[in-house]
C-alpha cells in the first residue's frame, strides 16, 4: 500500500513522539505497518508518502535514482535573476556542494494553501516572495539551506509533490492511498 499524506506544520515525520511540542504520526490514523518514506521536518508542511513495501524507499531515496521533489518556498525579499541561477548551479551547504536542480518564482504565488498555524513572521518593511525548486536528492533541511545561502531565508516551506505525483487538494492533516495509476506516477522521475 502507497499513502499520501498532507502533513500540516509542527508535525513529526515518525510514529513515536520525541521531547519536542511536536505531534507525531500516530496521531492520524494510519493503517498498521506504514512507515514514512523519507522526511519533512517539522517545520515543513505538504507531501508525505507512506508505505508498507520497503521497496518504495529505495526506489525514491536512494541518490541514483534521481527522483525529483517539488517544492514551494515563501522566501524573503524577492530573489532575482542571479539568486535562482545560483540556486540551480548548486550552492555550498556543510561544506558540499548542492546538486544541480531547477528553480522558479511562483508568479502569481500559490493559491489555495491553508494557512499556517501559527502563522508565518510578518514584517512590515520586508517583502516576501515564493519560488519553486526541483531537487533530484534531500539532505537534511537542504532547501532552507540552500535559500539562506543565496540571501533569501525560507518562511514557509511546502513539498507540492514527488516524482509525477502532486498533493493537488488533500486537505492538511488528511491522508489516502494510491491508486495505481497514482503509484506509476510517483515511479516517474
Amino acid at each position: 500500500m502507497l499513502l499520501a499524506f498532507h502533513k500540516p506544520f509542527g508535525v513529526l515525520s515518525q510514529f513515536t513522539p520525541d521531547s519536542s511540542p511536536n505531534r507525531p504520526l500516530r496521531e492520524f490514523g494510519f493503517p498498521p505497518g506504514v512507515y514514512p518514506i523519507g522526511r519533512l521536518d517539522a517545520d515543513s508542511e505538504g507531501l508525505l508518502l507512506l508505505s508498507d513495501e520497503p521497496e518504495w524507499n529505495a526506489r525514491l531515496l536512494e541518490p541514483r535514482h534521481g527522483h525529483r521533489r517539488i517544492y514551494w518556498v515563501q522566501v524573503e525579499r524577492i530573489p532575482d535573476d542571479a539568486a535562482l541561477r545560483q540556486l540551480e548551479r548548486g550552492v555550498l551547504i556543510q561544506g558540499r556542494r548542492t546538486q544541480p536542480c531547477r528553480a522558479w518564482r511562483l508568479e502569481p504565488p500559490p493559491p489555495d494553501l491553508p494557512p499556517r498555524d501559527p502563522p508565518i513572521r510578518f514584517r512590515k518593511n520586508v517583502p516576501d516572495c515564493w519560488i519553486a525548486v526541483e531537487l533530484t536528492e534531500g539532505r537534511n533541511r537542504q532547501v532552507r539551506r540552500m535559500t539562506a545561502a543565496v540571501g533569501h531565508p525560507t518562511l514557509r516551506l511546502v513539498r507540492v509533490q514527488i516524482g509525477g505525483f502532486a498533493l493537488g487538494d488533500l486537505p492538511a492533516g488528511r491522508w489516502r492511498e494510491l491508486s495505481a495509476a497514482e503509484r506509476d506516477l510517483v515511479k516517474a522521475r
